[in-house]
């Protein structure tokens, strides 16, 4: 099958960034295995072909990514071309209200913490209509609004959207597959955008996209809190008909501050039992150990994108035959967790470009700051890090072939930020699964 990220980013192969991408091709053949596993598996459970492919152009246009878009509407089309329509026309409204609310880009979102309230930033959500519901039903309406949020507001995930979806029809099994599909089109169209940028640099003649980061406003306060107002009472209905499926911890002893380690994560819908795991999910965790591990356990509901998605971080982080250095990786793994509410992703990252570089006063400033553009570390190479996954993480990205140009100018050849833009990317899949299928904890002191 033809590589769909060199698809989307116009690469033929062989194509002289093609063979660069080769140099992380376990990472390559995965994310591959990664469209095939979520878009195409041969059985698809309570997750049709048709409702994927309607998921996927609606998470396209979300972030977007016109070719992108294109591509999983004319895979739509050949399912059902009323639901291809119907999803154009649902984008159509959700755009304009984005465009005639705000020029703010995402990732919007309040953070728990009365701490954070600070950086909560409000932005528009999405209840599908009723007509939208009549044609395209109610279990894939109900994914659409899970999408909207995963794409848009991922730090907004309660535990009631799992009792939404269980609601409306969706199990165990395929709310951990609709999270991992959302996810990985996070990763796949963001590396796609960052290739294309690479494609038609220099472009040092075209004025670069605002890459700000969203700043914290009251935007049409009014609305926003009537709004939330009825999400809130239609999920406190769902948690209450779908009863102990849905874990909320209400002793949980939750983080108020982005922190270098010290975290855990419990998840909100029940993961496979370590003694119920079969060979093939076994298989899936690629490390024994991490079958104590809650996380992986529940991604193992869907063996085959989990061992997919395994193998591409484990080449993206830890193939150090060339490339980026480690530090730098966790860096850009940390800019993506920041800037997009994730606590417990940026407590690991943080503590590992600390380990990795030595610097961890420079890395606390950057959680206790938050994503500022452009970056002043005093760092060149780390500065232009910083934006550049920065401009990439944003909703929708504003990654451009001026960040190639900074990142170059930094001393960084291509086959590092290409690296640069997989680690970044990569955490826009990884956040989203840990926002959206449970939340971070304190450990006690020893845990």
């Amino acid at each position: 099958m033809t590589d769909i990220i060199n698809t989307l980013a116009g690469i033929a192969a062989q194509d002289p960034l093609d063979k660069l991408r080769d140099h992380r091709a376990q990472a390559k053949d995965n994310a591959q295995l990664s469209f095939e596993a979520l878009l195409e598996p041969a059985e698809t459970g309570g997750f049709s072909h048709r409702d994927r492919y309607a998921v996927a152009a609606f998470t396209a246009g979300l972030l977007g990514a016109p070719a992108a878009e294109e591509f999983y509407r004319d895979l739509l089309r050949d399912e059902d071309e009323v639901a291809s329509w119907e999803i154009a026309e649902l984008l159509d409204e959700v755009l304009l209200e984005l465009d005639s609310r705000s020029t703010v880009r995402g990732p919007y979102g309040t953070f728990e913490s009365a701490v954070l309230a600070a950086e909560n930033v409000p932005g528009p959500w999405l209840s599908v209509e009723k007509k939208s519901s009549e044609v395209l039903g109610a279990q894939l309406a109900a994914g659409l609004e899970f999408a909207h949020l995963l794409v848009l507001h991922p730090r907004d995930s309660r535990p009631e959207h799992m009792a939404l979806l269980l609601d409306a029809g969706w199990d165990e099994d395929s709310i951990v597959t609709l999270a991992q599909l959302v996810s990985f089109l996070n990763f796949q169209i963001r590396i796609s955008t960052g290739l294309t940028a690479m494609v038609h640099a220099p472009a040092t003649t075209l004025p670069p996209v605002s890459d700000e980061p969203p700043e914290a406003g009251d935007g049409d306060g009014e609305a926003t809190s009537a709004r939330d107002s009825a999400a809130s009472s239609k999920g406190s209905e769902a948690l209450a008909r779908v009863g102990e499926r849905v874990s909320t911890y209400p002793g949980l002893t939750r983080p108020e501050l982005f922190q270098q380690s010290g975290l855990g994560w419990v998840p909100w819908i029940s993961p496979v039992a370590e003694a119920d795991l079969t060979d093939v999910q076994r298989e899936a965790l690629i490390e024994a150990g991490r079958a104590k591990n809650p996380y992986f356990r529940l991604l193992a509901r869907d063996p085959a994108a989990l061992r997919a998605r395994t193998l591409t971080d484990l080449d993206i982080f830890f193939n150090t035959t060339d490339g980026l250095g480690r530090a730098e990786r966790e860096l850009a793994a940390t800019v993506a967790s920041r800037l997009n509410g994730c606590l417990f992703c940026a407590s690991i990252h943080s503590d590992r470009a600390t380990e990795e570089s030595g610097r961890r006063d420079l890395v606390q400033t950057l959680l206790d700051t938050g994503v500022e553009t452009p970056s002043n570390l005093g760092d060149a190479v780390w500065d232009a890090v910083v934006d550049a996954s920065a401009a990439l993480t944003l909703t929708p990205q504003a990654f451009g072939p001026a960040h190639v140009n900074a990142l170059r100018e930094a001393g960084l050849d291509d086959g590092d930020i290409i690296d640069v833009l997989n680690c970044a990317a990569f955490f826009n899949w990884a956040n989203r699964l840990m926002l959206s299928l449970g939340e971070p904890e304190v450990l006690a002191p020893g845990k």
